[in-house]
């Protein structure tokens, strides 16, 4: 049988994967720091009124709405700070409104601009609808901040669209209003995920809350369910279409849309009751990632680890010795300490020897493991 040329990935597991799996059937207790699914970091969700919503009996009465119900999309409006709701098209998840936006945006073989270090998905999602992502590189300097002369350079006749996560997964760096000028001045379109939007870290007002109501840059943002209510289950997302001279791109949004109809009537339904369910929900994220920050930077201070800067998110990025890869510390870790986590070039981080890890954690998991993490360390390096 001959595969499509878009799944030319290495599908075999790595030895981390394999690791894993033997510590787990060996009934290993295994601390996980990458923890980034809400529902299973122990939050106390609002049980009965989510279920209540999502048995709207309006729900066994089905009216296709390719832009997504006008009830859902007011709601979402609402939470923007009441912009327009026709600006705005519901998406099944954050990852099909990137597939849609390619299919607007790009033909066959054309190239999209994401982000490296970033979370490692725009080149499946790219590759899946025939297009090239290429990666613009951030670096650090007392802070993540955006290459623009690199990114420019990258700039071709067949570059559609420049991708920013804001803010961005791992580093947790928001973009800068200063930044934003700049990729406004490249005459692209700009695709600005913003999931992580609602979990800064600071006030801070250089950077980009988010791009959503936008009149001055064609952009989309992107956000949904996923990290706004903690509810990944529910699949729903959305996009946000911003700026001038937009009706031509939402017309064509729409009929992508109403080709997939892929958003169930249940959900967008109980849609205004699981926003409202955001905000405990995002309390509890926030003093959870907020308390192991703070003990994340108290136990590493004075030891051979550093903690890069960061925004918000869920995230944290520590910089370890190069006494060893990022595969040998990872591996290390999970082998003699039943710890768990990322190291760097999941991210694509292209030097060593960096290690990812989700202040989702609970706490007493996140503390028993930057402990372990840390003696684990310290001993290395002292033998």
């Amino acid at each position: 049988m001959r595969f499509s040329q878009r799944l030319h990935w290495d599908t075999r597991p790595n030895r981390l994967t394999e690791l894993l799996a033997r510590k787990r059937m060996e009934g290993a207790m295994i601390l996980d720091l990458t923890e980034s699914n809400p529902t299973n970091a122990e939050l106390d969700y609002p049980a009965e009124a989510i279920s209540q919503a999502l048995a709207d009996s309006r729900a066994l009465h089905y009216e296709p709405t390719p832009k997504g119900m006008r009830s859902a999309r007011e709601a979402i409006a609402v939470r923007y700070g009441g912009i327009d709701p026709e600006r705005i098209l519901l998406t099944a998840s954050t990852s099909e409104a990137y597939s849609y936006l390619f299919k607007l945006l790009c033909d066959p073989d054309d190239e999209v601009l994401a982000p490296r270090p970033s979370y490692p998905l725009f080149e499946f999602l790219a590759a899946l609808d025939s297009v090239r992502a290429v990666q613009y590189p951030l670096f650090y300097h007392h802070g993540w901040m955006l290459d623009a002369a690199a990114l420019e350079s990258l700039i071709t006749p067949r570059t559609r669209a420049i991708i920013v996560v804001n803010p961005n997964n791992p580093t947790g760096s928001y973009l800068k209003q200063d930044e934003l000028k700049v990729l406004a001045g490249f005459g692209l379109p700009i695709i600005s995920d913003e999931v992580f939007a609602d979990y800064p870290f600071a006030d801070d007002a250089a950077k980009v809350s988010t791009l959503a109501g936008a009149d001055n840059v064609p952009s989309f943002s992107l956000s949904g369910l996923s990290k706004v209510s903690g509810l990944p289950q529910m699949k729903l997302g959305w996009i946000i279409a911003n700026g001038p001279r937009m009706s031509g791109a939402l017309a064509r949004l729409e009929l992508i849309a109403d080709t997939f109809l892929s958003v169930s009537s249940p959900v967008q339904l109980a849609l205004p009751t699981l926003l409202t369910a955001a905000d405990s929900i995002q309390q509890q994220i926030r003093s959870r990632t907020i308390s192991n920050l703070q003990y994340l930077r108290e136990q590493i201070r004075g030891k051979p680890v550093s903690l890069l800067e960061v925004e918000g998110g869920w995230y944290a990025t520590l910089h370890v010795p190069r006494t060893r890869t990022e595969e040998e510390w990872v591996l290390l870790l999970l082998e003699k300490q039943n710890t768990l986590v990322q190291p760097g070039f999941f991210y694509d981080f292209d030097q060593e020897a960096f290690l990812v890890l989700s202040l989702l954690t609970p706490e007493p998991i996140f503390r028993d493991g930057i402990d372990r993490l840390n003696s684990t360390i310290v001993f290395s390096i002292a033998k």
